[in-house]
């Protein structure tokens, strides 16, 4: 690990100006994504900015009926909130199966959004990746991609976005709340919040640099059954081969996210139109123009039968 510098800030919108005034500075919470990076020096920040202590950890009421939740809300504090347990069952159900316990105790909402791929090629400084240093090229293309993007992929990366929280975020049309070097306040939708690789896949969300997350805004809630199905290669401790979540109305209608198939958790709302025709009528417009490699082909068929136990489960729970 690198050298660097260490700073509490008072208030968001310091922490925003000392990170934008520094190269290569960054903003800490939990830590644990971006520790783990340093100590391989994909990471590498000058200056690391504490945020700890800027208040952003409470859980409130909005007068739209939703919740606020402060960007420094531990995973293990938002799962097992009363509320959120009971009107927004598909955010603890998601966010309970990543990780531990012990990270959960220490991971932030705002962390766990900005957490970067475990693409096996971006871990390995030995290996071109685009994410990494840009321009470098893609190891993943042409190389081991079982457990990569089959969907939204572009020349440049085939990375998957790792989170679980996020996918059930994207589910419930949360919004996320941020504040700028120079003061300035605005709201992002979820849906525009993570971006696809393009040719700039080192740019994974729409935040400006030295840009604050200070809180994530859920609406009202949507009532209906909440599920979240994470198939993965053992069954704790492990990212999700695919990921689906899903809220699922008494008439059969709903809405569906599916993660570990994209750069971002992926939703397309058009397809939700399918859900009474049934599991196959809905991953067919969702997953429509897939691009899978001959080794993470099998996810196309896994997201249709993982939402058709989904469908299945649902039924049987408002029976």
């Amino acid at each position: 690990m690198r050298a660097f510098t260490y700073q509490k800030a008072k208030t968001a919108a310091e922490a925003a100006t000392l990170v934008a005034r520094t190269p290569h500075a960054k903003f800490i919470a939990g830590g644990t994504n971006l520790l783990d990076l340093m100590k391989l020096e994909i990471e590498a920040p000058v200056a690391l900015i504490d945020v700890n202590h800027l208040g952003l950890n409470k859980i409130e009421a909005t007068p739209e009926g939703g919740l606020r939740i402060g960007a420094l809300v531990t995973n293990t504090d938002l799962a097992s909130d009363a509320r959120v347990r009971k009107d927004y069952g598909v955010l603890s159900r998601a966010i309970l199966a990543g990780a531990s316990a012990q990270l959960r105790n220490k991971a932030t909402t705002a962390g766990n959004l900005l957490q970067r791929t475990r693409c096996s090629y971006f871990y390995d400084t030995n290996m071109p990746c685009n994410k990494r240093a840009p321009g470098a090229g893609c190891s993943a293309i042409g190389g081991y991609t079982r457990q990569l993007a089959v969907i939204g992929v572009s020349d440049a990366c085939i990375a998957t976005y790792p989170g679980d929280m996020a996918v059930a975020m994207r589910l419930l049309d949360a919004s996320v709340e941020t504040v700028a070097p120079n003061g300035a306040r605005r709201v992002i939708p979820i849906a525009d919040f993570h971006r696809l690789p393009g040719n700039t896949p080192h740019i994974e969300t729409a935040l400006a640099p030295g840009e604050l997350i200070t809180a994530v805004t859920l609406p009202k809630p949507i009532g209906g059954v909440h599920i979240y199905h994470k198939v993965r290669d053992r069954s704790s401790y492990a990212f999700a081969l695919v990921s689906v979540a899903a809220v699922i109305q008494k008439d059969g209608t709903g809405r569906v996210a599916v993660g570990g198939v994209a750069h971002k958790p992926w939703r397309v709302e058009a397809a939700e139109a399918n859900m009474p025709r049934g599991a196959k009528a809905v991953a067919d417009q969702l997953l429509a123009g897939a691009k899978p490699t001959e080794d993470n082909a099998f996810k196309v068929t896994l997201v249709q039968r993982t939402l058709a136990a989904v469908m299945s489960e649902a039924k049987r729970g408002q029976a």
